[in-house]
């Protein structure tokens, strides 16, 4: 592969992941905007890595011809035939990195080029503003300097880890789908602030930031999260009452059955 200051790295589909990858990849200098080339079937997505000065294209072979490492992101169900079209294209020195969801590395090994260097990876969301959390796993013929460099750039998107590929489906239930539940709790913090009287864009500023400096504190201090809640908690004190009423909604169990339930259909879209 080429030395950094070289690196070409295409795209084969242009949606909001991609350009989400990209924009962190690009404003954390780890790849040259120039030395973007992302192809999608119409214009309708390619203007947003225009702006940030990428090259774009309509044809994905050409994406193979001027980059070594190529990112497909693709819709799952198009993926089959857009293998088989780049398939040609794809040389022993190409590093292939797939977004699809659903796709397992067995199934991208088998209609890609024999030997061909395969990795899969699950981003969430958040990669848009660098903070992101994405895993990725090797295919066979991957070794540690593909995966070397790939958490490299996917660092710049936010916190990445290799794992084995079958916490790829428990991630998309965890920070795929539960950037949803974060949302939603976020939501229902700022609408609680507005009923006991705060305004609204107030209390939406307030729940978020809330939302960050309680995950930055689990990330920097390393405690466990139910270490970090008693250490809120006061006796008789206001934490330990609005506890008290989450516990009788059922919170931890309900998020439970959620991050289950989006895993199970992780699963079912995988096989189909």
């Amino acid at each position: 592969m080429e030395a950094r200051g070289e690196l070409r790295v295409g795209f084969v589909g242009a949606g909001r992941m991609a350009h989400g990858l990209v924009q962190g990849m690009v404003r954390a200098g780890k790849v040259k905007a120039a030395h973007v080339l992302a192809s999608a079937p119409s214009d309708r997505n390619l203007g947003a890595f225009q702006d940030l000065g990428c090259g774009t294209t309509h044809c994905n072979s050409e994406v193979l011809q001027h980059c070594s490492l190529v990112f497909l992101a693709t819709k799952p169900h198009l993926l089959p035939g857009v293998l088989q079209e780049i398939s040609p294209a794809i040389t022993p020195d190409h590093v292939i990195v797939s977004v699809a969801a659903g796709v397992n590395l067995q199934t991208l090994q088998q209609l890609l080029p024999s030997r061909t260097k395969v990795l899969r990876i699950m981003p969430n969301l958040p990669c848009v503003v660098q903070e992101g959390a994405v895993v990725f796993a090797r295919g066979d013929w991957a070794g540690e300097q593909e995966a070397a460099r790939l958490k490299d750039l996917l660092s710049a998107c936010g916190l990445c880890e290799e794992t084995p590929e079958a916490y790829i489906d428990i991630h998309t239930g965890l920070s795929g789908s539960g950037i949803a539940y974060v949302y939603l709790f976020a939501e229902a913090l700022a609408e609680g602030a507005v009923k006991m009287g705060m305004p609204g864009p107030l209390a939406k500023k307030m729940a978020a930031q809330t939302l960050l400096g309680a995950a930055k504190m689990i990330l920097e201090t390393g405690e466990h999260p139910a270490k970090l809640r008693s250490d809120v908690c006061t006796p008789g004190g206001t934490t330990i009452h609005g506890l008290h009423e989450l516990e009788k909604g059922a919170l931890r169990a309900t998020v439970m059955n959620a991050v289950e339930a989006a895993t199970t259909r992780a699963h079912e879209l995988g096989k189909k």
